[in-house]
């Protein structure tokens, strides 16, 4: 009993966690939340996934079997207690009891034990009278029940683990442990999964989840196995028609729903349904939960923007979610994997306190929380974005973020470009300023002129005519302008200091800084010529506004040489497939644990609110009459069975003293 306890508080413990702790998320949120140290130490002990962990079905397995043996070896005597009256107490032992009376009564022995059985079967007392010699033993009972609830609470334990292991993971590991099932770890189509990574049809527990894009049916399930996954059969497919997604205006989706036919495989009959959050579907014993939505596989088109030599020319790209390609020989030839696409974008656009000029900006998130959150004027939805991932010929990969159109951010429109090493990293943007068409393409003809020698020539030259006298002195500003457009295009702003002394730089930056700025905007003009635009006006109405694109050009185009990616991939056009995420389940564990807490609830009530008492009363002839002794015992002694036993003991002598009388 100790030791059955004892795992009982290591399962209520581990319960807690489990409750407090969000399980069966992403590695990557876990390290988000605890640290890498941390997340290393919690997971040896498998506390992602605690209800399923081998030390905590192991723990269920002992508690089973410890409180089995402990009902198997105390109900049966508990049963003999219950169902016996204690009839062969001796009348002399009466005498020990604390709660005890003497009546004499002019009544003889048998009229004694007629009247006192009449009084206490009144009482709700059932009784057994053993005659010796002269003398009666009566013997009564009530609330016997009272162990039964130590039974039941017992076997509630041991049913409610058994329903726990039942609903767990253990009959699928029982089944690769016994059936030489094996997971399937890599990529492979599902017709081509050996039987080996197939379950039974008739497994008796399992929770997968089903993927399923509009238009599209499955039969079977995904079961997470380890480091792999196993398919679970049903005995009936699920074609989605149409997925419907609704949005609060925080961008969290405040509704979701699937409308699915459902088609028997024994019989080939079909029925349609629609599967909401709370509104699961059931059927044949399975149920089909709506967990989730993610893309179907959508199709988009983009344009690659290179980002390294003089070229300023996009490419057309296709791809598809969920699917990779390869980039142009011309760009890269890097891997390409389209990840995501998320239409609806909700972002903060509210002023940064401590803006980074001069490096990729950060905190450009999408907004997650409640949607009951008051407000917010500085949210808005931004549009579409799309998720991808390049992978390189040393397999690095870096994931990236872009959104179709320019945001507004401080009354000017960027592109903003998104790169993270990690899932585990946040976001870091790059923010590109749009042209008079709402376009890059201005932004990049600049930065490919910047790549070219010639050019970047030709704008120093005319920067030196500009701003230093004819002779020495505009030979040396030709100079410096031409030696700083071209580390400013290899290195960005840290080429330019990194070889200076620490006390230098500040004055290097505040000399180079301007003289970049306007290089590049006699470099502009030149690209604007080449492009047969008509010349940028200094003092006109844009003038500001054409000042700012500049400033802005100039802080991309520092921030360059850290962009890991020779090429960037923007959306132009896309198609989206919607999917639906289904879980399914099947869950016999469930009824079984109702029916323990049906069992705890009996156990608990028997336990608290039935209180067994015991009632002797020893009948023996005398001179004239008889005398008896009763004695009344319980469990558990309070004021109300002092009060109940008073209530006896005056019932007695009434009852004595009437007849003696």
């Amino acid at each position: 009993m100790r030791f059955a306890i004892s795992l009982l508080v290591f399962i209520c413990v581990a319960s807690l966690i489990g409750t407090v702790l969000p399980q069966n998320q992403g590695a990557n949120a876990y390290i988000d939340q605890f640290g890498p140290f941390w997340f290393s130490v919690f997971d040896k002990f498998s506390i992602w996934h605690i209800y399923n962990s081998a030390w905590f079905l192991m723990i269920m397995g002992f508690l089973v079997v410890s409180t089995t043996l402990c009902v198997m070896r105390n109900a049966p005597k508990m049963i003999r207690d219950m169902r016996t009256f204690r009839e062969y107490v001796r009348g002399s032992s009466l005498k020990a009891f604390h709660h005890k009376v003497e009546v004499d009564s002019a009544l003889t022995p048998d009229q004694a034990v007629d009247q006192v059985g009449r009084l206490l079967r009144s009482r709700g007392f059932r009784f057994r009278v053993r005659e010796d010699g002269e003398s009666r033993m009566v013997a009564a009972k009530k609330g016997a029940a009272n162990r039964l609830g130590y039974i039941f609470a017992h076997v509630a334990i041991v049913v409610i683990c058994l329903g726990g292991l039942l609903d767990s993971e253990l009959p699928v590991r029982m089944q690769t442990w016994l059936f030489d099932k094996q997971p399937v770890t890599g990529n492979m189509l599902i017709s081509d999964v050996p039987e080996s990574g197939r379950l039974s049809a008739r497994n008796p527990s399992f929770r997968a989840n089903m993927f399923i894009p509009d238009g599209k049916q499955s039969s079977v399930g995904i079961v997470s196995a380890g480091q792999g996954v196993l398919l679970q059969p049903l005995p009936f497919s699920v074609r989605l028609k149409k997925f419907y997604v609704e949005y609060y205006q925080t961008g969290m989706p405040s509704d979701f729903r699937s409308d699915v036919v459902v088609t028997d495989h024994e019989t080939g009959k079909s029925f349609e349904q629609t599967i909401k959050v709370n509104e699961p579907l059931r059927y044949k014993g399975i149920t089909v939960y709506q967990s989730s939505f993610d893309d179907g596989g959508s199709s988009l088109s983009l344009k690659a923007w290179p980002l390294s030599g003089d070229g300023a020319q996009p490419l057309d790209l296709k791809g598809t979610v969920g699917s990779d390609g390869k980039l142009p020989p011309a760009l890269g030839g890097q891997t390409v994997d389209f990840t995501g696409l998320r239409v609806i974008n909700v972002e903060n656009l509210g002023s940064d306190p401590d803006p980074q000029p001069t490096d990729i900006i950060r905190d450009v998130a999408a907004v997650t929380g409640s949607a009951a959150r008051p407000h917010d004027e500085s949210k808005k939805n931004v549009g579409p974005s799309v998720q991808y991932r390049l992978v390189g010929a040393d397999g690095q990969s870096h994931e990236f973020t872009q959104y179709m159109l320019p945001i507004q951010i401080d009354d000017f429109p960027l592109f903003l470009l998104g790169t993270r090493k990690t899932p585990a990293d946040a976001y870091r943007y790059l923010r590109i300023p749009a042209d008079d068409q709402g376009t890059m393409q201005e932004f990049m003809q600049l930065r490919a002129a910047l790549a070219n020698p010639a050019m970047r020539e030709v704008a120093a030259h005319r920067f030196a005519q500009l701003n230093a006298p004819e002779g020495e002195q505009r030979t040396l500003m030709f100079q410096a302008a031409q030696g700083a457009l071209r580390t400013f295009s290899q290195r960005g702003f840290n080429g330019i200091i990194d070889s200076a002394p620490p006390d230098q730089r500040e004055k290097i930056l505040d000399f180079a800084v301007p003289m970049i700025q306007l290089s590049l905007q006699e470099l502009r003009g030149l690209v604007r010529v080449q492009q047969g635009l008509p010349a940028l006006d200094p003092s006109g109405p844009q003038a500001e506004h054409e000042a700012q694109w500049l400033r802005l050009a100039v802080l991309a185009l520092a921030s360059l040489p850290d962009y890991p990616a020779p090429v960037a991939l923007q959306l132009t056009n896309f198609n989206q497939v919607q999917a639906s995420v289904f879980q399914v389940a099947r869950s016999p564990g469930k009824i079984t644990v109702y029916i323990g807490c049906v069992l705890l609830i009996l156990g608990v009530f028997s336990m608290f609110y039935i209180r067994e008492r015991r009632v002797w009363v020893w009948v023996r002839p005398v001179q004239g009459g008889s005398q008896w002794l009763a004695a009344m015992t319980t469990q558990r002694r309070n004021l109300d069975f002092n009060h109940e036993f008073e209530r006896l003991r005056d019932a007695l002598r009434n009852l004595g003293d009437t007849h003696e009388h």
